[in-house]
């Protein structure tokens, strides 16, 4: 079931008001039925896939309390990763693995003909899977107790309007939440439904209406013009941006009204100054999930993971090397004999290079996280070469800003242009999911040829865009300066005139074809 759709709106229509008319067990029950109801309304076979994975990890927990032997607890928390991260290898990844060693057994000059297997990938497998595991992690390191009441675990991994998309939820912050019944609260209620209706906005006027031509631009990039393909990733970085953090609103917003609080999951991302800013603001609840569980014990910016380091990505690039990627094969091994000689030269080059190799390490992963492609690899491999530079340039390029006397807000707006520049190359990458449509983008921006307005076809949508995603912007922009969900909880005029707006925009800018949510296939 997607938020954009009429069974949406009948599901919440009833949902909500039995919610607040039960109390205790009755309304848990009733969150967890309506949680699978919601998921099974996709593809019910999948249920038993969530309801084991709850199974697991709740008697996983039960037994992690009850020992105290290290090897034993080490052995319990192995199972749980390995059997959260089977499903997830299986469903996701089982036939990308396939086809890429039978690329690597051709560029060989060996022929392997087998078949791979008509795998339907689970809705939101990837999201239920990393806020389970959070909490086997966490009871192992002893960060929170275990739960023993099934019904309430089961419902914290199932909870609806999270489940598909995220944001990510961790047991230590959501679990406590259902020790007590909500209540219904009219401030959390006008609060809530402002963020439902604004991400209705992103999601439904904005992102749906950048779709189609997105999805012409990338479709057959050969077909046009320079202009029209830089217009078509501009409206991409956006189309992406609304899409995903549209849901995480409506979730919150969801959740908010039913007496839940979640952690934002965005947190307007393209203001970002440097890449580190950017990866605080956007899709958090994953970088920061990456950031606690991967990199920070990986070894972060200490020794002692170079065992991990060499075993994870030296194999990978050897397959993507393997299937035709020679130049980065050679790349990586010129690049690994200077950070090995960099690092012989003193203790403080050697934690720095550990830094740089746990940080590409995540990215990489966090790349593959996103979809069974080399392009999210890369894509990944983007990002965290983004994030090298940065530590390595950054203070150069701030220098030399500051013996040029160039003012702040000069320099702020260079740093989010730049920032912006290289996140969309990036998006291409991740948007074409094939290097050949990526290269075709990339080669037709660059060649720009017929770089006017006279050579862009259907030019109502970039007219319809551009105004939109001004909207958009003017409201973030103007929302850091005047904070627009105070003065909403505070002033009924302006909440009404806002909510009356909002309906307005999305009724007469919205595309109402039930669109699904981009991060559905994640």
């Amino acid at each position: 079931m997607i938020f954009n759709s009429l069974a949406f709106f009948v599901f919440i229509g009833i949902f909500l008001p039995l919610y607040f008319a039960l109390k205790g067990k009755a309304r848990l029950f009733l969150c967890l039925f309506a949680s699978y109801f919601f998921y099974g309304w996709w593809d019910w076979r999948f249920l038993s896939l969530i309801l084991f994975s709850t199974l697991i990890d709740y008697f996983i927990g039960l037994k992690l309390e009850e020992t105290e032997e290290p090897s034993q607890r080490k052995r319990l928390l192995s199972t749980s990763m390995i059997v959260n991260l089977g499903f997830l290898a299986f469903f996701k990844y089982f036939n990308f693995f396939i086809d890429s060693f039978q690329e690597m057994m051709l560029s060989l000059g060996v022929e392997a003909s087998w078949n791979t297997l008509n795998i339907i990938l689970p809705v939101g497998i990837s999201f239920y899977t990393f806020q389970s595991m959070s909490y086997t992690i966490d009871v192992y390191y002893r960060k929170i107790k275990i739960e023993r009441d099934f019904v309430r675990f089961a419902t914290f991994i199932s909870f609806f309007p999270q489940l598909v998309a995220g944001p990510i939820v961790r047991a230590i912050d959501f679990l406590p939440q259902f020790q007590e019944d909500k209540k219904f609260e009219w401030d959390r209620f006008t609060s809530g439904l402002g963020q439902v209706l604004w991400g209705f906005f992103k999601k439904v006027a904005v992102a749906d209406s950048l779709a189609p031509f997105v999805d012409q631009c990338f479709a057959s990039p050969g077909g046009f013009s320079s202009l029209h393909l830089t217009i078509g990733v501009i409206f991409y970085s956006f189309q992406i941006y609304c899409d995903f953090s549209g849901y995480s609103d409506i979730a919150i917003g969801l959740a908010r009204i039913m007496g839940f609080d979640f952690p934002d999951n965005f947190r307007t991302p393209y203001f970002s100054k440097n890449f580190s800013e950017f990866w605080t603001r956007w899709h958090i609840s994953l970088s920061s999930w990456l950031r606690d569980y991967l990199y920070i014990p990986l070894g972060g910016n200490r020794e002692g993971s170079f065992g991990s380091v060499f075993f994870i990505v030296l194999p990978m690039l050897l397959v993507v090397g393997l299937t035709g990627w020679w130049w980065l094969l050679l790349i990586y091994a010129v690049v690994s004999f200077i950070s090995w000689r960099y690092m012989q030269q003193g203790e403080k080059n050697k934690r720095t290079m550990f830094n740089y190799m746990n940080l590409m390490v995540t990215m990489l992963l966090g790349g593959l996280w996103h979809g069974a492609s080399w392009a999210f690899v890369f894509w990944g491999f983007l990002h965290g070469s983004y994030l090298v530079v940065q530590r390595l340039a950054g203070p150069i390029w701030t220098g030399m800003l500051n013996k040029m006397k160039v003012p702040n807000f000069i320099q702020n707006i260079l740093a989010i242009a730049i920032v912006y520049f290289f996140t969309c190359l990036a998006w291409i990458y991740f948007r074409a999911t094939d290097f050949e449509i990526a290269n075709q983008v990339i080669t037709g921006i660059a060649s720009l040829e017929g770089f006017n307005f006279g050579t862009i076809i259907n030019k109502f949508w970039v007219v319809k865009g551009f105004v939109l995603i001004g909207a958009l912007l003017f409201v973030e922009m103007t929302d850091l300066r005047f904070h627009y969900s105070s003065v909403i909880k505070t002033n009924p005029v302006f909440r009404l005139v806002s909510f009356a707006a909002l309906i307005w925009m999305i009724a007469f800018f919205g595309s109402f074809g039930a669109n699904s949510f981009i991060y559905f296939q994640f």
